[in-house]
């Protein structure tokens, strides 16, 4: 690839970044604006709050001009979609939270908190009991590796590391373990625990 001389460069100052500019601005203007009804249809469709519509249409078009900044899409309108649906999606996501501070007291709220009936309880506990001495008859590696994956919910890559051990060998614990659990737990009579 040939490199470009300093002078060559200084040709393209600020005329070329103008130039690059009224090229997105013309694309921008040819190919997306014309998208506008079909863009209002989606967000009509797709969200509940009317009044958000012109500013998620504006999101939009901010996102996909900053883009064409860089490099203009072809074509433009699969894009320009695309992009109006991960905003709705990211919009969602960031409305399902809920600040802490929002439900510090749960009185004030008048909410009241679904305990469980002490009969469930202590189900629960006898449970855990059975689940703990099932896990205590499990081999030491693959107890460790049951208790990586399924309790702390760790991906195998991690687990493979922590144990020292390649990922295909985290499955067979995996196997092995879930297997002779669910045989301890859930197998004949003769296989259950007792104390």
């Amino acid at each position: 690839m040939a490199e470009i001389s300093d002078t060559s460069r200084e040709g393209t100052g600020e005329a070329g970044v103008s130039m690059a500019v009224s090229e997105v601005n013309a694309w921008f203007v040819r190919e997306v604006l014309p998208l506008e009804p079909h863009l209002m249809q989606f967000f009509r469709r797709s969200w509940r709050n009317r009044n958000d519509i012109e500013d998620l249409c504006h999101d939009v078009y901010v996102r996909v001009y900053e883009a064409a900044c860089k490099e203009i899409p072809h074509p433009a309108r699969p894009f320009v979609f695309t992009v109006a649906r991960n905003l709705l999606i990211n919009r969602v996501r960031r409305e399902h939270i809920v600040s802490i501070e929002a439900v510090a007291d749960l009185d004030t709220l008048g909410i009241a908190l679904d305990e469980p009936a002490p009969d469930r309880v202590a189900m629960a506990r006898q449970e855990l009991h059975y689940l703990q001495l099932a896990l205590d008859r499990l081999p030491p590696r693959c107890r460790e590796a049951v208790v990586l994956r399924k309790i702390d919910g760790l991906p195998r890559r991690e687990i493979a590391a922590r144990m020292g051990i390649a990922e295909a060998t985290v499955a067979e614990y995996l196997a092995i373990g879930i297997d002779a659990l669910a045989d301890i737990l859930h197998g004949d009579p003769s296989g259950a625990i007792h104390e």
